[in-house]
């Protein structure tokens, strides 16, 4: 079963990557889109249709019935790392930081530029009061998507606490 990442028919990613890194125009936003519509093809219908109801489940507010539709999937598309960053947003949401932090790591291990997964990861070690990575999270996911407003935000934040300037 292909996952996403090595479909014939996929466009160049090393290339959308590289668009996404521009720091002037908009060409960013259209390979933002481009790419997250890459990463969110399994290769199968059964299992997309299995990452809709995950996320309708959880943008529903239903974690517990999201976190079962996406254990399916990640139990069926091993190898899709949407899956698994799907998956650990609901158990963030769920306040299950455990399974939510095992399911990022699988994710990067699967596509280590997946920035979604890493800005969820700062979001998270930031909750939980781990400064120092939380900022290398966003950081590292800044140097993949430079654009992205939630790191962006997020680094300012953690730096204002650290000068002491937050208020």
């Amino acid at each position: 079963m292909a996952t996403g990442a090595g479909a014939q028919d996929s466009p160049d990613m090393d290339a959308l990557f590289r668009r996404l890194a521009e720091p002037e125009g908009e060409a960013w936003r259209i390979a933002e889109s481009d790419i997250l519509r890459e990463w969110s093809k399994s290769g199968s219908a059964a299992m997309d249709l299995l990452l809709q109801r995950g996320e309708e489940a959880l943008d529903g507010g239903d974690a517990a019935a999201a976190i079962g539709h996406l254990t399916a999937l990640t139990d069926h598309a091993p190898d899709f790392a949407t899956g698994f960053y799907t998956r650990a947003a609901a158990y963030a949401t769920a306040g299950q930081f455990g399974p939510a932090f095992q399911d990022l790591a699988r994710a990067l291990q699967l596509e280590p530029r997946h920035f979604p997964s890493l800005t969820q990861l700062g979001v998270m070690l930031e909750e939980t009061g781990d400064t120092e990575r939380a900022l290398a999270a966003y950081r590292r996911s800044l140097t993949i998507h430079p654009n992205q407003q939630e790191a962006i935000d997020g680094i300012a934040r953690l730096e204002r606490q650290q000068d002491g300037t937050d208020i």
